[in-house]
Order: structure tokens, then sequence, then C-alpha cells
């Protein structure tokens, strides 16, 4: 199954993109996957893709359009956030410090840890594209 939605640079459209995305993924898996934890997982992983896109990508430019992919085979979910920002460079990137109050920089700990595999490109066919790939367990 593969979907996208294209959503405005705009907070206020979170709800929309979690339910597109937790919706689409329940139509497909149905009750095989423990969804009580794993929306939780997602959610937190989207909030943090979509949020830096609008903050930090397209500077609360809401005319800017956010595309986000999910594609999904048997219980392998590809998911790609697509901006039209000046993109960042990730060899700036410095993972925060557990005795740094550092304000920023998690988000990209945050997407590490929960999903299996984080990519990040810079200027492919005219966008940035973060790429998030996870294989959902099945309930137990």
């Amino acid at each position: 199954m593969k979907t996208e939605l294209h959503v405005p640079s705009d907070l206020k459209f979170l709800t929309i993109v979690e339910n597109w995305l937790l919706g689409c993924l329940e139509v497909q898996l149905g009750e095989s996957v423990d969804w009580s934890r794993q929306s939780n997982r997602l959610r937190l992983v989207l909030v943090e893709a979509y949020s830096n896109v609008v903050r930090h990508a397209h500077k609360e430019q809401a005319n800017l359009p956010v595309l986000i992919r999910l594609e999904l085979k048997n219980r392998d979910i590809a998911l790609e956030i697509w901006d039209r920002g000046e993109g960042f460079d990730m060899s700036e990137y410095f993972p925060p410090s557990p005795t740094d109050k550092q304000e920023g920089g998690y988000g990209w700990l945050i997407m590490n840890r929960l999903m299996d595999k984080v990519e990040y490109q810079l200027q492919v066919n005219g966008g940035n594209c973060l790429k998030l790939e996870a294989t959902l367990p099945e309930a137990t």
C-alpha cells in the first residue's frame, strides 16, 4: 500500500496528519498490531518530523506544503516527510549530552531511538526528504 498526504505547514494540521497516518495503518493491519504501544511511538516520531518542518524548514510559512508519503509492505513501514526549506546540514548536528542543558537537538535523537532506520537527504528533486523506517511487531 502506498499513499500520500499534502498538508500546509501549520501545526493546526498536526492532528490531521497523525490521524491520517494511524488510520491508514490500522485499516491495513487491523488488530495484528498492538496500537496502544505502536500509536504512541509513531505519533511522537511524526510530531517531531512534522513540527521540525513547520518551525525550522518552512519557518512558519503555511503556504509551503509538506508532503508525507507512506508505504507499507507486510509489516514494514516507510514514511517520507518532504519539505521545501533550505535543509539542515547533518554535519552540524551534535547529539545532546546528558550534562549539557541544551534546548534543541533532541528530535533527531528521539527519531533514531524509536525507528529502525532514519535518513535525511538534502535537495532531492527540489526538496529535502526525511525517511523513517520501522517494522511493526505482531501484537502479543
